[in-house]
């Protein structure tokens, strides 16, 4: 089922994207463009992002650097 008619982005693609580590409609958008255009899909992304963990927002939520406390932890998960 298409998310973004606009850009015929699908749910599938959202949801990878999400998969990717994209966890706002900001980060889908630059991924794939989905919202940049009339908007009105944007709810429907926010709906199949969820709350669902997402190392960013849990970084951010401690106010911490988001960046940078993500590249150390591919490091570390790299070096696993």
């Amino acid at each position: 089922m298409y998310v973004c008619n606009c850009f015929g982005v699908t749910e599938a693609q959202v949801k990878k994207h999400a998969d990717g580590g994209a966890c706002t409609p900001r980060q889908i958008a630059s991924a794939c463009k989905a919202g940049t255009d009339c908007g009105s899909c944007v709810r429907r992304i926010q709906a199949l992002l969820g709350r669902d963990a997402c190392p960013r927002r849990e970084l951010a939520d401690r106010g911490k650097p988001v960046l940078a406390e993500l590249a150390e932890l591919a490091e570390l998960e790299d070096a696993a």
